[in-house]
């Protein structure tokens, strides 16, 4: 008797679920494997996107490649890894009982019923388009594919767009600005919140970023609401509930939403917001379907949020496929959480963020101590050392670190990265500031700066040190209730 195949069907093939297919199909090589994509092309960097912009690569198509330049095309699938491709096919319905899903081919419009005997969805998420008049008009573009990206670089140079508009002060939008300025645009970022990252960064570190985009000829309209984009047929404005923008290139970036509906119509359970819930495992509430990438909701990494968040990464689309191929095959590992890691490069500027910030985890009401340092990533007497802040929280019970945040010229990824590896392991101050991190002078200072922004708490904690924010510092500074000593 024939052994039967374990069918896996997979609707989706950019980050999650190429990955869930084709670690699936090294556990499970007699499994029977289908991704369905509905656009054209599949697994594709698309963070990578605003770099092609800028121009530090010749070919779009090299977002779609291996690191050896063997494009990732259904042929390449079903050749290197056994998983069958159909792109320009959509996913119309599950029917859960029957264990089917309606599919469409987008170029005959067929429709057929594909069976499965298990489902993974990973059908990403789409940029949220403002409910504003003017979003369809000629030169206003959403960056989420390379068409998007290769089209915008295509037409600055066929029409010679001068003046560019970006809504929203975000990732995108701080790295589309680098990308612009650089290619000989006027850039003008507008956001309706009072601050640059306001989902991600506490407003002091923010407002020492916004200094730097300043600095670089960005030019920033804060606390300004767009609330139409105007022009005949072309865009003309940008314009806000204080101003008009002149503009002939406009990128809204103003978040991404899960691409949750297909599941949603299944009577598969999302949240009231947005993004299907899965457990660790990246399973549904339906048993033989799983969901991950950026249609899902996330739990935190200590649990310490009590709700899932929605923060959509190309990283963490990967760990879930991982996940789910792992509990398919039968070798569960269990997905243990974001912690809200991000980092974007502006011009000279790293800047990231990794566990909560101070406004989030007030929110939360979480009993906190925070502090600010501000150095250099290497020795004064390094020809390469550049300044930069960590600004860091903890809990002040436990003190155990809860977040960190850094920006400026200097090396604040590593920082980063330590950082959240010292959340996930729920460290405290004391065990961060143990940690036996590497030294050499042309890599960093002999104490490292997040191991000082971390003696540098211990001391507040313990009464040793006090300090004020740099709100009230600045406030001071600029009332003359002040006396600065240089010591």
């Amino acid at each position: 008797m024939p052994k039967i195949k374990l069918r896996v069907l997979v609707v989706g093939g950019v980050a999650c679920g190429p990955k869930a297919a084709s670690r699936l199909k090294r556990l499970l090589p007699d499994a029977d494997i289908t991704i369905i994509e509905k656009g054209g092309i599949i697994s594709y960097g698309a963070c990578g996107l605003p770099y092609y912009v800028e121009g530090l690569f010749p070919r779009v198509e090299m977002l779609t490649e291996t690191p050896v330049g063997v494009a990732r095309t259904p042929a390449f699938f079903e050749k290197a890894k056994g998983v069958k491709v159909l792109t320009g096919t959509e996913a119309l319905s599950i029917d859960r009982k029957a264990k089917t899903v309606t599919v469409k081919d987008l170029a005959t419009g067929k429709t057929d019923k594909m069976e499965y005997d298990k489902l993974v969805l990973a059908t990403g998420g789409f940029p949220f388009s403002p409910p504003i008049p003017g979003v369809n008009l000629k030169n206003v573009w959403f960056i989420r594919q390379p068409g998007d990206a290769d089209t915008i670089v295509k037409e600055i140079e066929a029409q010679n767009l001068k003046r560019a508009v970006l809504i929203g002060a975000g990732f995108i939008s701080l790295e589309m600005s680098e990308a612009l300025v650089k290619k000989g645009l006027d850039v003008t970022m507008v956001e309706k919140e009072d601050q640059i990252m306001p989902a991600l960064l506490d407003k002091d570190v923010a407002m020492f970023a916004a200094k730097h985009l300043r600095q670089k000829g960005v030019k920033l309209i804060l606390s300004e609401r767009v609330k139409a984009i105007g022009g005949e047929g072309i865009v003309s404005s940008v314009d806000t509930d204080k101003q008009s923008i002149p503009a002939d290139l406009v990128i809204i970036a103003v978040g991404t939403r899960p691409n949750d509906g297909l599941a949603r119509d299944a009577g598969i359970q999302c949240m009231d917001k947005g993004g299907i819930v899965v457990n660790e495992y990246c399973k549904t509430s339906d048993e033989h379907i799983y969901a991950g990438g950026d249609c899902v909701v996330s739990h935190y990494v200590n649990k310490t949020a009590g709700s899932p968040l929605y923060v959509p990464l190309g990283s963490t689309a990967n760990k879930h496929g991982r996940v789910i191929a792992n509990h398919i095959a039968g070798n569960p590992t269990p997905f243990n959480g974001i912690a809200c890691s991000s980092i974007v490069k502006a011009f000279d500027y790293t800047i990231g963020r990794t566990g909560f910030s101070e406004k989030q985890a007030r929110a939360l009401n979480l009993d906190i101590e925070t502090t600010t340092w501000a150095g250099a990533d290497k020795p004064h007497f390094m020809p390469d050392s550049k300044p930069f802040i960590i600004k860091m929280i903890a809990g002040k019970r436990d003190r155990k670190l809860i977040g960190i945040q850094v920006a400026g010229m200097g090396d604040g990824a590593k920082r980063l990265d330590v950082a959240a590896g010292a959340i996930l392991f729920g460290a405290t101050l004391d065990q961060l500031a143990d940690v036996d991190f590497a030294y050499a002078p042309p890599y960093g200072p002999a104490l490292d700066p997040l191991a000082t922004c971390a003696h540098l708490l211990i001391n507040k904690m313990d009464g040793i040190a006090a300090g004020i924010s740099a709100f009230e510092a600045k406030k001071r500074i600029e009332t003359g209730d002040v006396i600065l000593l240089d010591v």
